[in-house]
């Protein structure tokens, strides 16, 4: 579907009833951010307490995840954070992938309003959807991927670093990737 506006998008999210997870969410979660953000993060889909607020990235891997933003001279103003799915999945489940193939359409209007120059994939869910990469995060953490007119670059989940300690640091390493990629300006 092609919107004529940024809000329709969100409209159209709020409306939706296309999968069971819409049954159970309590908010929808579109995302927010810049619409003229160098630099999209995308999740796999809201916790608990994004689907009690309806905004993205507010827990605790949310929490982390701004330190890391504003770490390389960002805020969340700066850029945009959505997720593959905008209701939570029962008990922060990963997304099935029917469920995910029908909130798609929706992320990809989003970016094609956004135009962000870096997609930042946050976990194996989103580099699996976004990517069609099945690889381990170790091997693909990092990189940066072309695919049409967008690049990506995958990196640690913030859930999996509050999880383990070691990998802040090679986390920290794609987040300065991040910032001299969006610096080459």
């Amino acid at each position: 579907m092609i919107y004529e506006k940024f809000s329709d998008i969100k409209t159209a999210v709020a409306g939706c009833s296309g999968c069971a997870y819409a049954v159970t969410r309590k908010n929808t979660v579109f995302g927010e951010g810049s619409l003229h953000a160098k630099v999209m993060f995308v999740g796999e889909g809201p916790g608990a307490v994004e689907d009690e607020t309806g905004r993205p990235f507010v827990g605790p891997a949310g929490q982390l995840l701004t330190k890391m933003i504003e770490a390389i001279g960002l805020t969340r103003n700066d850029v945009y954070i959505a997720n593959i799915v905008k209701c939570r999945p029962p008990h922060n489940a990963d997304p099935l992938p029917e469920y995910a193939e029908r909130c798609l359409p929706f992320l990809r209007a989003q970016v094609a309003f956004i135009r962000p120059r870096l997609i930042v994939c946050l976990g194996k869910v989103p580099t699996r959807f976004l990517l069609h990469e099945e690889g381990s995060m170790g091997a693909l953490h990092g990189r940066m991927i072309t695919k049409g007119s967008f690049t990506f670059m995958p990196t640690y989940h913030p859930s999996a670093l509050l999880h383990n300690e070691d990998l802040k640091r090679p986390a920290w390493e794609d987040f300065k990737k991040i910032r001299s990629f969006i610096n080459d300006d």
